[in-house]
């Protein structure tokens, strides 16, 4: 689960995170109420108005302003507030800009850049930095890798001042930035193993002119398999950012991410549907979805998995692979017959079936009536699903 930048460092600031002061705006009144309660304690009038959704790259386009006078608050509250910001992150259908956030205007005398999370690698949470603050990290790492700072971080012992000063180090950090540097990694540490974090990114992580070290930035995620431990992280999620698909999936236990093909995948098992999607494609294809019924899935589940497949319309044809392990194949079957019945499905339908009871569920399927394809084997069923798309489209 992603949240938002204010959000995350309302998290963070609990911790000991250093941020700028700032506040969420819905209305371009209520943004300039922030701007005017900020005011109070500024040498100077400098605030930032940032639209706030679930994507990077918000300044390149216009999603993030350094303004200057209190009707420019305004005024760029009225142009980001309902916008569809679109930026390398969103597609081309962007996002709509449905709150912001204004904040403080900082001294920055450096931009720099720091993130913790998961290495698959080692199995260790990592802190990743970089000089080149600002940047994407991916852009970072595939021009100037050398310029990338890892510290994988063991879990007995957890973080080490000898860690932080690493990185601090590395960064090029001086005299009393060292020391700010350590608490603030500690700090970062603590949240992110507290609130069982996906990841913490801090971009730009900024040094000031008077040598403080701040967040001016920040893009946290959740493991979603932790979020019954953490009630006030979950009431965070604003579903107005995510595919309503994948919602409705979230409901019935199902693992769905929405693509950009024409062919409904429905595979139990995340490796069996990155192998479906992979075959698809093999065959001249194009996925639909990456979705996942898991080990144990219902008639319900089948069926609504059906429906969120099918609520795509961009959906030609169905391709189900599944392999009865846990799950019975005589189970998928029924749910089959019963989720086509109630859709009145009106695409092509191959299914592979293979494992516990494949031959009670091919017979339910042969006998039900319905214009279902079977597939052999993989290969055979994603050639038949493919073919099968090609002549409804011609």
């Amino acid at each position: 689960m992603n949240i938002h930048e204010y959000q995350a460092k309302s998290l963070l600031k609990k911790y000991g995170v250093t941020v700028p002061r700032g506040g969420v705006a819905f209305t371009p009144a209520e943004a300039t109420d922030v701007a005017k309660a900020l005011a109070l304690d500024l040498k100077e009038p400098v605030w930032v108005v940032k639209a706030q959704i679930h994507a990077g790259g918000r300044g390149k386009g216009g999603g993030v302003k350094v303004v200057k006078t209190m009707d420019t608050v305004e005024s760029e509250a009225k142009r980001m507030l309902g916008m569809q910001l679109v930026t390398h992150q969103t597609g081309p259908a962007g996002q709509k800009v449905q709150r912001i956030y204004v904040e403080e205007g900082c001294d920055i005398k450096r931009e720099l850049y720091l993130g913790l999370l998961i290495d698959r690698a080692t199995s260790r949470v990592t802190i990743m930095a970089s000089t080149e603050g600002g940047m994407e990290i991916e852009e970072v790492a595939a021009k100037t890798p050398e310029k990338i700072i890892k510290v994988a971080i063991d879990p007995v012992t957890g973080l080490q001042p000898y860690h932080a000063r690493q990185i601090a180090f590395g960064l090029g950090l001086k005299d009393k930035q060292i020391g700010k540097c350590v608490s603030f990694l500690q700090a970062m540490y603590s949240a992110f193993i507290d609130l069982d974090c996906a990841i913490v990114e801090i971009n730009p992580l900024v040094v000031t002119g008077g040598d403080d070290i701040i967040a001016l930035d920040c893009k946290m995620s959740f493991d979603d398999n932790a979020l019954y431990r953490h009630k006030d992280v979950e009431a965070m999620r604003d579903e107005a950012e995510e595919d309503p698909a994948e919602i409705e999936a979230g409901k019935y236990s199902l693992n769905y991410v929405k693509l950009d093909g024409n062919i409904g995948c429905m595979v139990n098992g995340a490796g069996l549907a990155m192998a479906t999607m992979d075959i698809v494609k093999l065959y001249g294809g194009s996925p639909a979805n990456f979705l996942d019924v898991g080990g144990g899935a219902t008639k319900e589940r089948v069926t609504a998995a059906f429906k969120i497949i099918l609520s795509d319309r961009n959906v030609q044809g169905i391709f189900v692979n599944i392999f009865g392990g846990i799950m019975r194949c005589d189970i998928i079957a029924e749910g089959i017959i019963a989720a086509a019945k109630e859709v009145q499905l009106h695409v092509p339908l191959v299914v592979r079936l293979e494992g516990t009871n494949v031959d009670l569920g091919k017979k339910i399927l042969a006998e039900s009536g319905l214009p279902i394809l079977s597939g052999d084997n993989l290969a055979d069923g994603a050639e038949k699903i493919v073919a099968a798309v090609k002549r409804k489209a011609a």
